[in-house]
């Protein structure tokens, strides 16, 4: 177990993060897959989000990926875990919330994809964020966390300090 990533610290980020959004007059969306939904949570935990956040999506499979607008040939071309199928993520949640800021997340938790096994690797995490039409990629290795939710909010602590950067 890593000793990295605390729960309290990364919510009291998200705080902050909610916080910087509303001062700044920006809206966000995310498309999860990983992550299912915990970043969008994190940023709603604060009071006032509703001034910031636009909407999100859970696209745990590839299917609700490309309904929500990830291009297929994407995904086929580069898996569904890359850099690439993130910012097509970040970019399509984005365009359809007409958000300022759009976080795309996929990536394998703590075992391989039965779906995806080619290319699913425990703890390889891949995110995006698309600020400005600019759309940055990212790809992080997580170490082994004792849960899934340790493993989400892992993830959300390595997007949080991205953001705060681009922001």
């Amino acid at each position: 177990m890593s000793d990295k990533y605390n729960e309290k610290s990364i919510r009291l980020k998200y705080r902050n993060l909610t916080r910087v959004l509303i001062q700044k007059n920006l809206t966000v969306s995310t498309m999860e897959s990983a992550t299912s939904g915990q970043i969008a949570s994190l940023i709603t935990d604060t009071e006032g989000a509703s001034a910031v956040i636009k909407g999100a999506f859970i696209t745990y499979s590839n299917e609700a990926k490309i309904m929500n607008g990830v291009p297929a040939d994407t995904i086929e071309k580069y898996s569904v875990y890359s850099k690439e199928t993130a910012a097509a993520m970040a970019e399509a949640c984005a365009f359809s919330y007409n958000a300022d800021i759009g976080i795309g997340v996929t990536g394998t938790m703590g075992n391989a994809d039965p779906a995806n096994p080619e290319s699913s690797v425990p703890g390889q995490v891949y995110f995006s964020i698309r600020y400005k039409g600019v759309t940055y990629a990212f790809f992080k290795e997580i170490p082994h966390q004792e849960s899934r939710l340790m493993y989400k909010l892992a993830v959300a602590d390595e997007v949080y300090d991205e953001i705060i950067n681009i922001l």
